[in-house]
């Protein structure tokens, strides 16, 4: 089942996609509230979207083209406090992140801590059932108010000297009252960084991430993440300028996702009943390492097999000088 957040005449709704339509729900408008009402039930999230689907059906095709009164949202977000979704992410769990980052770092053929931990994840990231495996890199990208829908623009701020798409799955989830973890789904991203500020240092890792990211346009409800291909693109005036195969999920990464969750949620902060996350999962190819730069105005478009439509969203760079921001005291 693949899920998908619209706003339109009257505000939210949540539908089902099947095919080339998409049908609403009747009581549910958003994954967070379809997900509380099937975890206080102790119903399956596909089986509380059945129950509650109407007759009514929207068009996808023109909603997906921008051509409609109705818009797509994130694939998931938290309608009432974008405060209480946090974004985060898990780096160099694929060979070629680690090979990127390498090159971007490494002086004189030296390995660098990137491909150090790389090879950690290899040698320690896939634990028996049961054990704790060696724990991934781990960054935060802010909360849902960093969150951007298909066709929504991915923006380069002044104080940015770069931005480029890295082609990710997302996981997304919801704490529950008892404060357990709760997987909804995946949906296809765009963990957008701002890759040449983080090449000065990798010490500029962290905040070459607190830019704005993109997920969906549909939620898939417990999809297969086992071995996952997609296709990455840059459009630069109508005309793609680069293309590249991606590959994702556990047979190519080397961190299980049983390992990467437990990492991210063995802090007590990250489950806190009520709070959703969405963690991307890496990337297998961008074009940063290709030796593109983005320009405003390019589309970047990352599909994923089984993952619903592609993902799209436009390069929108600020341009001017940056502008200082002064502190006052009360």
């Amino acid at each position: 089942m693949r899920l998908i957040q619209l706003n339109g005449p009257g505000g939210r709704r949540l539908g089902v996609v099947e095919g080339e339509q998409v049908r609403l729900l009747r009581t549910h408008q958003s994954v967070y509230a379809l997900a509380g009402a099937a975890m206080g039930s102790g119903t399956a999230l596909a089986r509380a979207a059945e129950q509650d689907l109407t007759a009514e059906q929207l068009p996808y095709r023109e909603i997906y083209a921008g051509r409609s009164q109705w818009t797509i949202l994130p694939a998931a977000d938290h309608p009432l406090e974008p405060a209480r979704c946090l974004v985060s992410g898990t780096g160099l769990s694929h060979i070629r992140s680690a090979a990127n980052r390498q090159a971007m770092h490494a002086a004189d053929a030296q390995v660098t801590d990137s491909m150090r931990m790389y090879q950690w994840g290899v040698e320690g990231g896939r634990p028996a059932p049961g054990q704790i495996g060696v724990a991934p890199e781990w960054f935060f990208k802010g909360t849902g108010a960093t969150l951007r829908a298909h066709n929504q623009a991915l923006d380069v701020p002044a104080y940015a000297d770069d931005g480029g798409e890295e082609p990710e799955i997302a996981g997304v989830y919801m704490i529950d009252d008892a404060g357990q973890p709760r997987r909804l789904g995946m949906a296809a991203g765009n963990e957008f960084s701002d890759h040449r500020f983080e090449k000065k240092n990798y010490l500029y890792l962290a905040a070459s991430k607190l830019r704005t990211c993109a997920i969906g346009p549909e939620l898939v409800v417990d999809p297969d993440f086992h071995h996952v291909e997609g296709e990455v693109s840059i459009e630069r005036a109508g005309a793609v300028l680069w293309c590249k195969p991606i590959h994702t999920g556990e047979s190519v990464m080397c961190h299980s996702l049983a390992n990467l969750e437990h990492h991210h949620f063995k802090f007590e902060a990250h489950r806190r009943p009520g709070d959703i996350h969405v963690h991307f999962f890496g990337a297998d190819a961008f074009s940063f390492g290709d030796g593109i730069q983005l320009q405003d105005g390019d589309v970047m478009q990352v599909r994923f097999a089984e993952f619903g439509r592609a993902l799209r969203n436009p390069v929108r760079i600020a341009g001017g000088a940056q502008a200082l921001v002064e502190v006052r005291p009360v």
